[in-house]
């Protein structure tokens, strides 16, 4: 798919070496973007850098850590000098699939403060660290990835669960204080979607309640999600402010 309506848009994606991050990643440079694939781990991210480009697309790999405030000021200084514009961000790098699921309360205080580092302090420290950038498009688009785990009160991950609950707040409060800028700040919420991790982690009865709880009795792939944050990256969205996409298949109404 190449429509061009992305052309000229240079966008960040974080969490971008597999999974729903690539797949937003491929979705965008597919209409016309220039993409910064954004990742911790090297090697996943230069194959993914590579299969973007072999397929004709535009795409730079930067390694980063979202959580480390003076990687986040080197990264954002040395995509300024290259990109002086930046025109989206899609802050999708989280913690989840690492995560074994236990009772709250034997939760260590360390993977609490790592989870909280990376899924609410990377975004906000990214976005802070981008806004010139994101300034002198003229319009840009943030995206802030939420989790419908939220509103499910899902046991387990409580420390996920609260870092997501953490986004719909800061992506609030980004869009009042950004507003100014004509900077949009959005969040999308997906609900489960399949890609390389899940299917690894949940059994096919797990799998099934998930579908016998939604209205569309399938599971997601990344095909049914990235055409959303392609849409509130877009200029098509640009009435679009401070609000959340659910993309659950009929999970919640909301």
């Amino acid at each position: 798919m190449n429509n061009g309506k992305l052309m000229g848009k240079t966008v960040v994606v974080t969490g971008a070496a597999q999974g729903i991050g690539k797949a937003y990643a491929e979705r965008l440079a597919s209409e016309g973007a220039q993409i910064i694939l954004v990742d911790l781990k090297p090697e996943p991210l230069a194959e993914a850098v590579e299969d973007l480009r072999a397929k004709g697309l535009s795409a730079e790999g930067k390694v980063l850590d979202v959580s480390n405030e003076q990687d986040v000021k080197r990264f954002a200084q040395e995509l300024g000098q290259q990109h002086p514009k930046i025109h989206g961000l899609i802050n999708n790098a989280a913690i989840f699939s690492t995560i074994k699921l236990k009772p709250f309360w034997e939760i260590d205080a360390s993977e609490w403060d790592r989870v909280m580092a990376v899924n609410i302090k990377g975004p906000w420290m990214l976005v802070g660290a981008l806004l010139p950038y994101l300034r002198a498009a003229g319009s840009a688009s943030v995206v802030n990835i939420g989790s419908d785990a939220v509103w499910m009160g899902k046991a387990g991950y409580m420390h996920y669960v609260a870092s997501k609950a953490a986004v719909y707040g800061m992506t609030h409060a980004m869009a009042r204080e950004l507003g100014g800028d004509d900077i949009r700040v959005n969040t999308l919420s997906p609900g489960f979607t399949e890609t390389n991790v899940p299917r690894e982690t949940f059994t096919q009865a797990q799998l099934n309640g998930i579908m016998s709880a939604q209205s569309l009795k399938r599971v997601a792939n990344t095909d049914d999600i990235v055409g959303v944050a392609s849409f509130l990256i877009s200029d098509d969205s640009r009435w679009l402010t401070g609000q959340t996409l659910h993309t659950t298949g009929g999970l919640l109404f909301r």
